[in-house]
């Protein structure tokens, strides 16, 4: 986990407010704020298609239960789990912003510790 994190100032700034608020496990903050001192903070047009964030469709490996798993994460606002449609302030987007494909991640869940690994993220367009 030490490759560098790429966000934008916005996503950056919820990710800050909400470990400000107290949103996170203790373990999950540490690891936060490492994160976000570390962050490379980019304008949305720079920021590259392979990096994980609002409206993006990401696939996750989950190598600890052996499972993938497609992911839609959306603003806050617009999360529906019918439409598979996570909070970009979800446990798993928390864990994964910022990140990119090929990108293996351990994340102290408040389950348990789980190791992730990104496949594949595009676009994803409102209908």
């Amino acid at each position: 986990m030490s490759d560098q994190v790429i966000l934008t100032t916005g996503i950056y700034d919820m990710i800050k407010d909400h470990v400000r608020r107290k949103k996170v496990t203790q373990q999950e903050e540490e690891l936060l704020l490492e994160e976000l001192r570390g962050a490379k903070q980019v304008r949305r047009r720079e920021l590259p298609n392979d990096v994980v964030t609002v409206n993006r469709r990401v696939k996750i490996m989950d190598h600890t239960a052996n499972k993938e798993e497609e992911y839609i994460f959306v603003s806050t606002d617009k999360k529906n789990n019918k439409k598979r449609k996570s909070s970009i302030l979800s446990d798993v987007a928390v864990a994964t912003v910022g990140r990119k494909v090929g990108d293996l991640i351990t994340w102290p869940f408040r389950n348990g510790e789980k190791k992730l690994e990104i496949l594949h993220v595009e676009e994803f367009h409102q209908a």
